[in-house]
């Protein structure tokens, strides 16, 4: 049994984000260990999620990408900082630096990307920070501990270099210029886009037709989804549930 659907970018969010929150590692981490929610705009819809409240994900933002000439205006709300749980318990009072210090084996640390390279698992995060910023802060001890590194992103950020090759090409070239970001190459990370959050909560493959639109289709991805037929209608309950998400505020 086949469906066709289109995501706007609002609903791959909102898809990935319960993909995320249902996958096994999270699952257990939440129930047995610490699960740290860095900053992002998937991640909002992440923590979510997880959280089964709304935020306001326009206070969850780190860097982001806006229109060309686009000037970002004030947000609605004071900023939240990234979001530990242990236990499925929120922990407030930690620093995103405590928190990491104390993450052991098992445990998840959840951070978006801005580019993807599907065909080789590999996922590019823009990194301005001087030191790294949060992956920087994040995958020496995730990587020693043998913690897991969910790594949320949209179909949408598929790109057509690389990954790793432009992360030297920018290093090689780019040296002295400050405007732009590095690119950090992310392997073996646990990636989940719309085809994994699918495959999660439905039970049935999916497959990547093609992208874009006009309309507010602009970003889109257009899915294919296969299986037997209670998988494919437990695909469309899914995806009908997130029809018209909003666009992210801003």
């Amino acid at each position: 049994m086949l469906m066709e659907v289109v995501l706007t970018v609002a609903e791959s969010k909102r898809l990935i984000g319960k993909g995320v929150a249902a996958h096994p590692l999270v699952e257990k981490a939440l129930r047995d260990g610490m699960v740290i929610i860095a900053r992002g705009s998937t991640n909002g819809s992440v923590a979510e999620e997880i959280l089964g409240k709304e935020l306001g994900r326009a206070v969850f933002l780190t860097g982001h990408t806006l229109p060309r000439g686009y000037k970002s205006r004030k947000r609605k709300g004071e900023p939240i900082g990234e979001i530990v749980l242990r236990r499925g318990q929120v922990v407030d009072g930690l620093t995103l630096g405590e928190a990491i210090s104390e993450m052991q084996a098992g445990d998840v640390f959840i951070k978006g990307a801005n580019a993807l390279n599907y065909g080789e698992m590999t996922a590019g995060i823009l990194v301005g920070h001087p030191e790294g910023g949060t992956i920087g802060a994040a995958l020496p001890t995730i990587i020693a501990r043998k913690a897991h590194l969910v790594v949320p992103v949209g179909l949408e950020k598929l790109v057509a270099s690389d990954v790793i090759a432009m992360g030297e090409f920018i290093a090689e070239e780019f040296t002295a210029a400050e405007s732009i970001p590095a690119m950090w190459p992310v392997t073996g990370a646990t990636i989940i886009t719309e085809i994994e959050a699918v495959e999660i909560l439905a039970g049935a493959a999916c497959h990547h037709l093609g992208s874009g639109g006009i309309g507010g289709a602009e970003g889109s991805v257009r899915l294919l989804i296969s299986g037997d037929e209670d998988a494919v209608g437990t695909a469309r309950e899914l995806l009908d549930s997130i029809a018209g998400e909003d666009p992210f505020p801003i």
